[in-house]
């Protein structure tokens, strides 16, 4: 498993599929202050809370100068599903190998229940214009986080 990344490493680049099957690259944003979050599974309670906050915080987060891209390990069909049911309007990036979350520490050994297996750990980077992580957060809860990150990046609360 990669090392938990820390604010000035450089991001690792990746290119993704979309919910619409198009290739969604992190060289795309560029110049842009991004929001790299990932999540467990599309449609489940936690990870629909999180992509409806993102979602609702989106129009302030992009007037402060950042994007929002969601990572899981779904099939694209499934993301595009996932998108359609809650009107997400943010790219939604499918990493079925894991791959890309590998990359980003996003993935490793999980417990629950006593049970030990690899999986997603619920996690955001966010890169700076230049390709470097300004923030890195793991083992995030699913439910305040995009409040609690709206804190740590100093962005004012516009609703």
């Amino acid at each position: 498993m990669a090392e938990k990344l820390t604010p000035g490493d450089t991001a690792p680049g990746f290119t993704l599929k979309d919910a619409t099957g198009a290739d969604v690259s992190l060289s795309d944003f560029r110049g842009r202050n991004t929001i790299v979050y990932f999540y467990p599974a599309a449609a489940t309670p936690g990870c629909t809370k999180q992509a409806c906050d993102f979602r609702d915080s989106l129009a302030s987060l992009q007037a402060a100068g950042y994007e929002v891209l969601g990572i899981s390990p779904d099939p694209v069909g499934k993301l595009a599903s996932f998108a359609d049911a809650e009107g997400l309007t943010f790219p939604l990036l499918s990493d079925e190998d894991h791959a890309v979350a590998e990359a980003y520490a996003a993935w490793g050994e999980k417990k629950n229940y006593g049970r030990t297996y690899e999986g997603l750990i619920r996690s955001t980077v966010v890169v700076d214009e230049d390709g470097k992580v300004a923030v890195a957060q793991y083992n995030v809860r699913a439910t305040g986080h995009v409040a609690k990150l709206r804190k740590d990046l100093k962005l004012e609360e516009v609703r």
